[in-house]
């Protein structure tokens, strides 16, 4: 147990430290391409951010025990929504970026209603998985549109760097995102070590435990933006993560171990990906006409109470 604690308080100390780094130089890389910060979030930022659910829940499904890798996925947008989102915006108001509300909100609840669609048997299975793939191409394509060609653009840039610029910053952002994986992974193995101690089942490791400590550099990552003034990379990673998770991590369990899903999955979990989804699109589409034309900071609270909720939803109720 002492050990599983150590693991857990080092992660989380690493986790806050990489993700700043991560955060500062991913900026900085995308200033000098001048690729939007906002395509930036919900792709470089989000992939990064989401590699730890994608290696937990791929061991999880290797290992046969793919409940705690549906848990993590499901889990881990809740808590993005509900408490990463909520709690950036005690920090700061979240201006609402063009485009947010016609193109990336519309995707994520595409996305979103598609999942539940595949999940209502109560089963996921082989096509399941290659359907999420196949739409998470498509999410790509579209998000990418009519921004510049990133690889022409790398090639325009990178020769004239001295070393010290974008080159620079890259090689930074990749260690800052190698430690931000690595610290999260120790930061899960030690939570997951001690809940196990404690006999919970794997459904509630995957919703809770694992669910809220792969969603810690969401956390680290959009806390770090809005402090650094990057508000659409915030609101950017809070969105392509759970596109990510939905798009690219379910289908892991789906194509590595497929079968039966808990129904509790279905009737309890889901709907509280889906219900949260919907009022962050909502509260999108209503402060975007308002004179701030941001979310505003008391947004949060409501947001983190219903985090508080669900949680306790899950201990009274239980899971199989």
């Amino acid at each position: 147990m002492l050990l599983f604690s150590v693991a857990l308080i080092a992660g989380l100390i690493l986790l806050v430290i990489s993700s700043d780094k991560f955060i500062e130089h991913a900026a900085l890389v995308a200033e000098k391409l001048n690729v939007s910060p906002m395509v930036i979030g919900i792709t470089l930022v989000a992939f990064g951010t989401s590699a730890p659910e994608m290696v937990v829940s791929a061991i999880a499904a290797l290992d046969n025990a793919p409940e705690i890798a549906i848990g993590n996925v499901l889990g881990s947008n809740i808590a993005n929504i509900a408490l990463v989102l909520g709690v950036t915006l005690l920090f700061s108001a979240i201006p609402i970026a063009k485009g947010l509300s016609t193109k990336e909100v519309p995707l994520v609840l595409a996305i979103t209603v598609l999942t539940g669609f595949l999940l209502y048997d109560q089963a996921l299975g082989l096509w399941d998985g290659v359907i999420l793939i196949i739409a998470f191409v498509a999410v790509l394509i579209i998000l990418l549109r009519g921004n510049k060609d990133l690889e022409s653009e790398l090639k325009e840039e990178l020769p004239a760097d001295d070393g010290s610029s974008t080159l620079k910053s890259l090689i930074i952002a990749l260690i800052g995102l190698i430690v931000l994986i690595g610290s999260s992974k120790l930061l899960v193995w030690g939570a997951i070590g001690i809940a196990t101690a404690l006999g919970v089942s794997e459904l509630v490791i995957g919703l809770t435990i694992v669910a809220v400590g792969t969603s810690l550099p969401e956390l680290a990552a959009s806390v770090s933006s809005v402090r650094k003034g990057h508000h659409d990379i915030a609101i950017g990673n809070v969105l392509g993560s759970n596109v990510f998770n939905l798009a690219t991590v379910l289908p892991l369990p789906a194509l590595i171990a497929p079968g039966i899903i808990d129904p509790s999955v279905v009737q309890r979990d889901f709907p509280w990906v889906l219900g949260l989804t919907v009022a962050l699109a909502i509260a999108i589409f209503i402060f975007k006409k308002s004179k701030s034309n941001a979310i505003p900071r008391w947004i949060g609270l409501p947001f983190i109470a219903s985090y508080g909720i669900y949680i306790f939803a899950i201990s009274t109720n239980g899971a199989p």
